[in-house]
């Protein structure tokens, strides 16, 4: 029976392709739900080519748009954030990717969960903010939450088969973005322009300034610990330029497994979508006899602040991680305006770290609040 998918975020980068693995699978899926923060023009172009049962704009203020011209179809149109935590819980659903950006994806998932539906996480701030709280909800309610980042694909995919063999430790490969080897004083005067040119991934605009920052990997870091029950000092990150190597999983017997491919996010986006089955595929194939040299090395986390606090983030624990991702959402959303440049980034996630309270033991009410307080303290540190 072909899986019905809900793409919560289908107008952003994963949805699109996430929409295009749809669109070449047929035989394996349909779509169920679409959803959009406020691009109603894609939405509705999405909306009359693959025929969902229902579509939400966030947007309240485009849902007259999207109403009159979906009316034609019968295709059920609604609006608001609330009919996007309300959405998932239709019986017709039978998996949800979430490939929200940011705070906004945690709430539809814990939806989700509660429904009894497995996820397809694209949405790493989901588990970043609420880890703990999102994973144990997951295991009561007997759902998974299989990754689609590439690198928690990677490590998902190495630990298939790997049940009761413990974990050494993992490595999170990280191409190192566009300003790999640069010092302080060239980064003091990088463009927006120049931060969007990722050297090997086609990503949205805020992923891609988090790989040119590092916070990607620090981000990854955090949700890695809930993904797969893991502390510390047992993820560790390595800078992989060409891209090839996802992940690597190291065993307590000192073996390794690592999954390999060309930098593509529509494989690891079939593979949760087909998950427990591997499908068939027309990807391109990566030719390991014209790529002779793959090389690894240790990131800079004193010109990189940003993975660093991070660590500081996973470290601690509790609401840090919280205050980390507001801070960060609101600075790389000012960066890419060109209100901040590029390493005042890092300094107001620090400011807002230290000044925002710590709360050790936070419910899913105090992220709410932590995340409201850490963006208005990182909006008052723009300049005027």
């Amino acid at each position: 029976m072909k899986k019905r998918i809900a793409i919560l975020g289908s107008t952003g980068s994963i949805g699109k392709q996430a929409l295009e693995v749809i669109e070449s699978q047929p035989q394996h899926f349909s779509v169920e739900v679409l959803t959009s923060n406020n691009n109603a023009e894609l939405l509705i172009e999405q909306a009359r080519k693959f025929n969902p049962n229902a579509v939400v704009i966030a947007d309240e203020k485009k849902y007259a748009e999207v109403k009159k011209a979906l009316e034609p179809t019968g295709i059920k149109v609604f609006a608001g954030n609330d009919s996007l935590s309300q959405i998932v819980s239709l019986d017709s659903i039978d998996i949800v990717l979430t490939a929200l950006v940011g705070f906004a994806g945690l709430k539809p998932t814990l939806e989700a969960i509660k429904a009894g539906k497995d996820i397809a996480l694209a949405n790493k701030e989901t588990l970043v903010v609420a880890g703990e709280l999102v994973t144990t909800l997951a295991k009561e309610k007997q759902t998974l939450i299989i990754p689609v980042d590439s690198e928690h694909s990677a490590i998902f995919q190495c630990l298939v088969g790997e049940t009761g063999n413990r974990v050494e430790k993992i490595y999170l490969t990280a191409s190192g973005g566009p300003f790999r080897g640069k010092d302080k004083n060239f980064l003091s005067a990088v463009t927006r322009e120049q931060a969007l040119k990722h050297p090997n991934w086609t990503m949205g605009n805020k992923i891609t300034i988090d790989s040119a920052t590092l916070m990607n990997k620090g981000l990854e870091m955090i949700e890695a610990r809930w993904l797969f029950g893991l502390n510390q000092s047992q993820i560790d990150v390595v800078i992989h330029p060409q891209s090839i190597i996802h992940s690597i999983v190291q065993f307590e017997d000192g073996s390794m497994k690592a999954q390999m491919g060309l930098p593509d996010m529509k494989l690891p986006i079939q593979y949760a979508l087909g998950f427990p089955r591997r499908i068939k595929s027309g990807f391109k194939r990566f030719d390991i006899t014209s790529n002779s040299t793959l090389t690894f090395e240790k990131p800079d986390t004193i010109t990189f602040r940003n993975l660093a606090l991070a660590q500081e983030a996973l470290s601690r624990g509790g609401n840090l991680p919280c205050i980390l991702n507001a801070a960060n959402e609101v600075a790389v959303e000012a960066f890419l305006k060109s209100q901040v440049g590029f390493l005042e980034m890092s300094e107001m996630i620090e400011d807002c770290m230290h000044k925002i309270s710590f709360i050790h033991n936070p419910t899913l009410e105090d992220y709410m609040m932590t995340d409201g307080e850490t963006r208005k303290r990182a909006t008052e540190l723009l300049p005027a």
